[in-house]
């Protein structure tokens, strides 16, 4: 009797994925929905994971067509995925996960020519306080949950 939740929420642990018709360039944000907010009570202790580079709103408007690869670099960072097929293209993907299973995307892409910046791709993108906010919200929310008040607490 005790098994058949415990499958049902491991099951259901998976974020769904965006369907295509989200799938443009930007911020997305993916909820857990279904039978895993029912069985969440019971699910394992999962941690905030941030994969990728964070561009906010405030580095990409910095961006301007003609600047430099090096000039880029000092604003963003590193490009995370640069392919060798296609030289003249810089990615900066970004996903975080917190720990109640929502999932937020974000991607920006530069296009060189002559190795100056051709043109780019972005979708809306959080600004460094929403970022903030975000990921502030799940530590708090995570040490709240785990914090019992002390005797002088209490008392207060």
């Amino acid at each position: 009797m005790v098994c058949m939740p415990l499958m049902l929420s491991a099951c259901s642990s998976a974020p769904k994925q965006a369907d295509a018709s989200t799938a443009d360039a930007g911020t997305k944000i993916i909820k857990p929905s279904g039978i895993s907010q029912f069985f969440g009570f019971i699910s394992p202790y999962r941690i905030t994971v941030q994969q990728g580079n964070f561009v906010s709103e405030e580095m990409a408007s910095q961006l301007k067509e003609g600047m430099t690869r090096e000039q880029v670099r000092f604003i963003l960072g590193t490009a995370l995925l640069t392919d060798m097929f296609h030289e003249d293209r810089w990615d900066y993907p970004f996903r975080l996960q917190k720990p109640n299973g929502e999932v937020i995307t974000s991607k920006l892409a530069i296009h060189f020519k002559n190795n100056t910046v051709e043109k780019f791709e972005r979708g809306p993108l959080p600004t460094e306080k929403e970022y903030l906010a975000q990921i502030t919200t799940a530590a708090i929310a995570t040490r709240n949950e785990n914090m019992t008040p002390t005797e002088p607490q209490k008392k207060k």
